[in-house]
C-alpha cells in the first residue's frame, strides 16, 4: 500500500523567523520559511525525523516573548527542510498567530489588489 500523501489544508505565508525547535533525540536552531494556523516550514542544519514529535519556539517580529507550539508533528523533511504541524498550543499563543496571520493577509489582499490596478507599463 502506498503512503498517503500529505496534503496542506491552510494557506501557507512566505515568512521568516527565527525557531528553536525541540523532540526526541534532537534539539535545534533555525528559520521558519513559511507559516499558516495549523504549521510551518523550517530550514535548519540539524536532523530530524519525520513523524516525531516536536515543540516549536517562534520569534515573532516585534512580538515578544517566542510564540511556542507545544506538541507539533514532523510530516515531512527534505533534506535540512522540514514541515510541522501544529498539535497543541497554548489559547494565547493561538490568539497570536491568527493576529499575526491576519495582518499578513490584509497586506497580501492590499499588495493584490494595488497591482491589479496598476496601468499596463508603457513600452519603450
Amino acid at each position: 500500500m502506498a503512503p498517503r500523501r500529505y496534503v496542506r489544508t491552510y494557506y501557507r505565508f512566505p515568512l521568516t523567523y527565527p525557531v528553536i525547535f525541540g523532540g526526541a533525540p534532537f534539539v535545534g536552531e533555525g528559520v521558519l520559511t513559511n507559516l499558516s494556523l495549523k504549521g510551518c516550514s523550517v530550514t535548519c542544519d540539524r536532523e530530524v525525523l519525520c513523524g516525531s514529535e516536536v515543540r516549536v519556539s517562534m520569534l515573532l517580529h516585534h512580538q515578544p516573548p517566542a510564540l511556542p507550539v507545544e506538541v507539533g508533528t514532523i510530516k515531512w523533511v527534505r533534506g535540512n527542510q522540514f514541515g510541522v504541524e501544529f498539535v497543541r498550543m497554548p489559547v494565547e499563543a493561538q490568539q497570536r498567530l491568527n493576529r499575526t496571520l491576519r495582518i499578513e493577509l490584509i497586506e497580501w489582499l492590499e499588495n493584490r489588489h494595488r497591482h491589479r490596478d496598476l496601468p499596463p507599463s508603457p513600452l519603450h
